[in-house]
């Protein structure tokens, strides 16, 4: 069996988007194919209006897949702010070639928004912020044959951009003073860390109804391994000094390969993996091998400034091979 994750980066259609989905769809349909997965996350799947409809759908996502072998895949992702249809932005998506049992989405569901009073907003802030997570947690249950069963976690977590603060912005990039951008900058940690938190009570949650799970938790986490969000979600025994709780860790796949292999994401001139596959221990007992589809990567920043509107990803895919079936 095959898992994968990839972030698509705004997957749209014009006038949205200024790159034509056929002219995406030439590079990222021959990505999907060479992943050849059995269970697919994507993140930042956009959704479209549809004459007619109350909400808005993965049309963008759909005229991608057709005619690959996911086109007939079981599909669950995350729902718009009001229950209808689909976020306009930065979906979280799961495709299985078995069947999906069930899936749930969780944004504050664990862990409540952090209350939290600005201290360089101009005017001086008069009340506290609700600091809010920028998507939820999709968590689908796959149906395997032989009457097993396996859980799959889709994140997206904050980028490291800073949050805007009142009366600190002099345009969508540039700040008014140091102290307004570092506020904001802490407040994407402070997002960031509050949904690996909240993953990690989701696992915590898995392990106790059953220790012996299998479990991947798949996606863009916006940090490296050693990183603070990484370590929350990992819970390895080297942080919570117990040895007892060794089995509740999950593992990056990504540290079996070489280090000069270690990378999904190039950005000025350094070589980053914020992209992850994790697995419980009783998963990690069936892994085979972890490919990053990184040859083609281009570094993000001059790839933006140099070409006219590039149709790819700058994110690589991953895919771990298991042997599940």
């Amino acid at each position: 069996m095959r898992i994968a994750t990839f972030n698509l980066e705004s997957l749209d259609l014009p006038p949205e988007t200024a790159v034509p989905l056929d002219t995406r769809a030439d590079i990222l349909r021959p990505q999907l194919d060479r992943l050849d997965a059995d269970i697919l996350c994507l993140q930042e799947v956009n959704g479209q209006k549809q004459p007619g409809a109350k909400g808005r759908t993965l049309r963008a996502l759909s005229d991608l897949l057709r005619g690959t072998s996911y086109e007939s895949y079981a599909l669950v992702s995350t729902s718009g702010p009001r229950g209808e249809g689909v976020a306009d932005i930065h979906n979280l998506v799961i495709l299985s070639r078995f069947g999906i049992g069930g899936h749930r989405e969780l944004r504050h569901q664990l862990v409540p928004p952090v209350n939290y009073r600005t201290s360089t907003a101009t005017p001086p802030a008069k009340k506290d912020l609700a600091i809010e997570w920028d998507r939820p947690i999709l968590c689908a249950e796959i149906d395997l044959p032989g009457e097993r069963r396996l859980t799959v976690i889709n994140v997206h977590l904050r980028a490291p951009l800073a949050v805007p603060i009142e009366g600190q912005k002099e345009a969508p990039f540039v700040w008014k003073s140091v102290g307004g951008w570092a506020e904001g900058y802490f407040l994407a940690g402070i997002k960031r860390m509050g949904q690996a938190l909240e993953l990690r009570l989701l696992l915590e949650q898995l392990m106790d109804q059953d220790p012996h799970a299998l479990i991947a938790v798949c996606g863009d986490f916006n940090a490296e391994d050693h990183e603070v969000p990484l370590r929350i979600v990992i819970g390895a025994e080297e942080d919570t000094g117990s040895g007892r709780l060794a089995a509740r860790s999950v593992v990056p796949l990504e540290r079996s390969l070489p280090k000069d292999r270690r990378f999904s994401v190039l950005h000025h001139g350094r070589a980053q993996l914020p992209d992850h596959i994790l697995a419980s221990r009783p998963l990690m007992a069936r892994f085979r091998e972890l490919e990053i589809h990184n040859e083609t990567l281009e570094d993000e920043l001059i790839a933006y400034a140099k070409i006219d509107r590039p149709p790819d990803s700058y994110h690589a895919p991953l895919v771990a091979a298991f042997d599940l079936e």
